[in-house]
């Protein structure tokens, strides 16, 4: 037998209040008029010497019977108010089951609606009508977990549809290319290996995409646990080893380190940091600058990153910090490598530190990025902001 339903159980609740406290209700009234009643039975005394046997006998037998009479009485209202407390009792409990019913008629609705929404019918909510009380601001809550749910659900379709569609690319083009090169008569050595040198490239381009991905899936999971290191030293690492493309554009680094003491995963912070840099390098003009900041302020560790570039406007900064998004070209254009993970890393690496990621357009062209740790010595709450 499973357990017995909350609308069940707010209703013995209901009527075993009603009846223990009709059963107080009823001592305290029996004890009152006991003791009212046993006062108008005293009567002025006489001495036994006073009065003869026959009257003694009578004046006895007359206060026994007034005390018989008084018990009589005392038990009629005892039984007549027992049998009116079982009676409301039984009242009690066929009132308490409907309104149990009817309380519980708003929660009834909300199961009903719940188990109708799947990832098919998101949008829909509960949208519980009435005054502000616990069960509105439960149906709310849901309401709100619903919309992020949404969300989150959407993000990841477009988040599988674009990497569908950036591993796709390839494959067709490796296909296209061998085809080409076994279906050529005049097909050469030196054809042969120029395809093949061909095929290698994309093959480390798509190596370069899976560890990206597999980077953000990592972020996205969470820290396990948090070391301290030093975010400086991190920093003067990834500027040792430049991206390629700042000699061929002619990019200049400029940097600006101090200590900086920070906790969490160095090695996802070395990848923050690289993706910041190679984004501001890769999305540079020939002969700009990147700006690179390393250092602590108000015990927060911090690093910002700030390039010259195309104008960026403020409204696109925020699809920016999505995978798989570029400024100023198609998803389904050619990407020259760049697949557009690099800020998505970034916000991801962040929100597991749980540090403040604020990315803003400069006027002049280019982005300013800052991300900001917490202290190290602090237990962080999932308080992380974005600002475009």
């Amino acid at each position: 037998m499973g357990r017995p339903s909350i609308r069940l159980r707010l209703t013995l609740l209901y009527s075993g209040l009603f009846l223990l406290s009709g059963v107080v209700l009823l001592a305290i009234t029996y004890v009152l008029f006991r003791r009212a009643t046993g006062v108008n039975l005293i009567v002025p005394t006489m001495e036994p010497a006073d009065l003869s046997p026959h009257l003694r006998h009578l004046v006895q037998a007359k206060f026994a019977k007034i005390e018989r009479s008084h018990e009589a009485d005392l038990h009629q209202l005892l039984v007549q108010s027992g049998i009116s407390l079982a009676i409301m009792t039984v009242v009690s409990i066929a009132l308490g089951w409907l309104v149990a019913g009817r309380v519980l008629r708003p929660l009834q609705a909300m199961t009903a609606a719940t188990r109708r929404i799947s990832e098919r019918n998101l949008h829909e909510r509960l949208a519980l009508p009435g005054p502000r009380d616990e069960l509105k601001d439960l149906a709310d809550t849901i309401d709100g977990l619903l919309a992020r749910l949404q969300s989150a659900f959407g993000a990841q379709q477009r988040f599988a549809a674009n990497a569908a569609h950036e591993l796709r690319t390839p494959l067709t083009l490796w296909r296209a290319l061998l085809e080409e090169r076994l279906t050529d008569p005049a097909a050469t050595i030196d054809s042969f290996r120029l395809t093949s040198r061909r095929l290698l490239a994309l093959g480390e381009e798509q190596e370069r995409l899976l560890e990206s991905l597999l980077t953000l899936a990592w972020s996205e999971g969470g820290l396990d646990r948090r070391d301290p290191f030093d975010l400086a030293a991190v920093v003067a690492a990834v500027l040792r080893d430049p991206p390629p493309e700042a000699e061929s554009l002619g990019v200049r680094i400029e940097s600006e380190i101090e200590p900086a003491a920070a906790a969490g995963n160095t090695a996802l912070a070395e990848q923050l940091v690289r993706n910041l840099v190679d984004n501001a390098v890769r999305y540079n003009v020939p002969g700009g600058r990147v700006r690179v900041r390393a250092g602590a302020e108000g015990g927060s560790a911090f690093v910002s990153v700030a390039n010259d570039g195309a104008v960026v406007p403020a409204a696109e900064v925020e699809r920016l910090l999505e995978p798989f998004q570029r400024l100023g070209a198609d998803r389904t254009g050619p990407s020259d490598g760049h697949h557009g993970l690099g800020l998505s890393i970034v916000r991801a690496v962040a929100a597991a530190h749980h540090a403040t990621l604020l990315a803003e357009a400069r006027p002049e062209g280019g982005l300013a990025v800052e991300v900001r740790f917490p202290p190290s010595g602090e237990n962080p709450s999932d308080h992380r902001s974005e600002r475009p």
